[in-house]
């Protein structure tokens, strides 16, 4: 049986995320670590849903975060590492094809997503360690990054708010 987008938004009880995109809390380790930052619980993870008519902006995470694929199309994680190397990293079943059912952005990484089959979404998990915590959550803008890499200005045209509100 196939499902919709609508069908997981409303059944996982997503939400719009800043970034793009909708989500759900599910887990949140009862462990604390601590940070650079303070003290954050071990592990957080989320649902997170993207339809092929949105985009999930670049953005910088202080932890890492796991990526797992659950339903629809493949995911396209673009990645610009500390170094300024960039990967496009496919989050999928077809492993045949370049896929992989589970990928890593290791943190201070600068990150987006995208589904690149129209009229389709993408349902994944991300678990974030230490935890995710909204003052480690850097969005960007199109002129901070290009200024930064010039050499992946198309992605960052493509990936990246040209405002933040």
């Amino acid at each position: 049986m196939k499902f919709s987008a609508q069908y997981y938004i409303e059944n996982l009880n997503l939400i719009a995320h800043k970034e793009g995109g909708y989500y759900a809390s599910t887990f949140t380790g009862e462990e604390q670590v601590e940070t650079a930052q303070g003290a954050r619980p071990g592990y957080t993870s989320i649902y997170f849903l993207l339809r092929s008519q949105d985009i999930s902006h670049l953005h910088r995470l202080k932890s890492d975060e796991l990526w797992y694929y659950h339903a629809g199309s493949p995911l396209t994680v673009h990645i610009i590492y500390e170094d300024g190397t960039y990967e496009a990293k496919k989050l999928g079943l077809n492993i045949e094809n370049g896929e992989a059912p589970q990928i890593v952005v290791p943190k201070n990484a600068i990150f987006g997503s995208s589904v690149d089959e129209a009229h389709t979404f993408s349902l994944v998990g991300c678990m974030v360690s230490p935890g995710f915590d909204y003052a480690d959550f850097e969005l960007f803008t199109q002129e901070e990054l290009i200024a930064q890499y010039p050499q992946h200005e198309a992605v960052i045209r493509k990936m990246a708010y040209e405002i933040l509100d």
